[in-house]
């Protein structure tokens, strides 16, 4: 597990994920253009919003796994 720390909204907090999963949240935020921090209040505010009822370290998780999913899957014809 490795842990980092962020401010959300003023808030202090801190995630704690596998390396596998910061890896695909580090490519993304690359990829993205924004910073770390930003890239995560947007999506902790996606979860909030929608009304999730995980945690944050939860929902990254879902998010990862998903993001993956739609990256292999083959396309439809």
């Amino acid at each position: 597990m490795i842990k980092r720390s962020l401010s959300i909204h003023g808030h202090r907090t801190s995630l704690a994920l596998e390396a596998e999963f910061w890896e695909v949240i580090d490519l993304a935020v690359v990829q993205s253009g924004k910073s770390f921090a930003s890239f995560i209040r947007e999506l902790d505010d996606q979860r909030t919003t929608n009304r999730i009822n995980q945690n944050l370290a939860s929902y990254l998780r879902v998010w990862v796994l998903k993001r993956v999913q739609s990256k292999n899957l083959p396309t439809q014809r």
